[in-house]
């Protein structure tokens, strides 16, 4: 039985993976559950789960949350607690499901403690790559990548040799916006960001989607998981999200994987890495999908995406500079403070 700590439980990722974990009863044990606010969703989960540790944002959080935990779990709160719940010494796998840069430390903590880490957070390796995967190496930690994009490029290079590889593709749906102008975004709306064509996700994820700064993240994130330079790592725009992601090797060969756009395989497959399990999720059909398409990303409609790749190719504390006001400007748009365009 595996043992986890699950970091951001009560977000999309947190939940879905713990649909995953009830889907395979006896396989996984939770010892630790990590969330913000939501006491009332942390308390059902923790009650499911039994876990013996739940961490949330703050100390009035702790107090609303301690009347519905089951007896003998512990209450956490704020850093501390996110650091305590990554470091758990009962815990084999951390699930980084935290949004943003609040995950950079936990994430750290975990491969510092030598524990492998299930990575839904991908601001962790954009901000702080160099120092993770140098402390993962040191430690023997394994980083096994939950975004879609990045676990097929994983699923895709197992049994590979990394020296033969000659571009990473990463696959974008485009967002909501695919094909708009730039005077059509100026008029966009936050309701307009939020309805995402192929994915169910958080909201940062979401109109980070729909700017395709989430892939230029995830470009940066590619860099430090995979060891590659910038030059190896291009990016395809492909609405119907059905190819998650590609290799082309050397002598041209090109292995991609494909599935729906569902969540849960990804999860699934980083918890219970190195084994796959048999599952009843939704099979895909090739005669459902006629047309899977291909375009070139239009960076000078949406300009994120070069942007990261300029943080990229410049290094230092650039990606992370990118990534804090990324956040801030998702965080100003979603308040009503600022244009698409802004």
């Amino acid at each position: 039985m595996k043992r986890l700590t699950i970091l951001g439980s009560t977000g999309s990722i947190g939940t879905q993976a713990i649909d995953v974990i009830a889907s395979r009863p006896g396989e996984f044990r939770v010892v630790a559950l990590a969330a913000g606010r939501n006491v009332t969703r942390l308390a059902e989960q923790a009650q499911a789960l039994r876990p013996e540790l739940v961490v949330v944002s703050d100390e009035d959080a702790a107090r609303r949350v301690t009347s519905g935990l089951p007896a003998g779990t512990r209450v956490a709160f704020g850093r501390d607690g996110l650091i305590e719940a990554a470091r758990h010494p009962e815990a084999e796998l951390v699930l980084c499901g935290l949004v943003g840069a609040l995950g950079i430390e936990p994430a750290y903590a975990a491969v510092d403690a030598g524990k492998d880490i299930a990575l839904a957070n991908k601001e962790a390796l954009v901000a702080a790559g160099e120092f993770v995967v140098a402390r993962a190496r040191e430690t023997g930690a394994l980083i096994l990548p939950v975004d879609s994009e990045h676990n097929a490029l994983h699923q895709c290079l197992r049994g590979e040799n990394p020296a033969e590889i000659k571009t990473l593709w990463l696959t974008a749906s485009g967002g909501p916006f695919l094909g708009f102008s730039r005077e059509a975004l100026a008029l966009a709306t936050p309701e307009q960001a939020l309805k995402h064509p192929t994915w169910v996700m958080g909201p940062k994820v979401t109109i980070d989607s729909a700017t395709l700064m989430n892939k230029g993240l995830e470009v940066i994130e590619a860099k430090w998981l995979f060891g590659v330079e910038a030059a190896k790592i291009e990016v395809v725009v492909h609405p119907q999200s059905i190819i998650h992601s590609l290799v082309q090797f050397e002598d041209g060969s090109i292995k991609g994987q494909i599935g729906l756009p569902d969540m849960k395989l990804p999860i699934q497959y980083a918890l219970s890495f190195p084994r796959r399990h048999k599952t009843s999720f939704p099979r895909f059909n090739f005669t459902d999908y006629p047309s899977l398409t291909f375009e070139q990303p239009d960076t000078d409609t949406f300009r994120n995406l070069a942007l990261a790749y300029h943080a990229m190719e410049r290094g230092g504390n650039l990606p992370c500079a990118l990534n804090a006001a990324n956040e801030i400007a998702v965080r100003e748009f979603l308040n009503g403070r600022i244009r698409f365009l802004g």
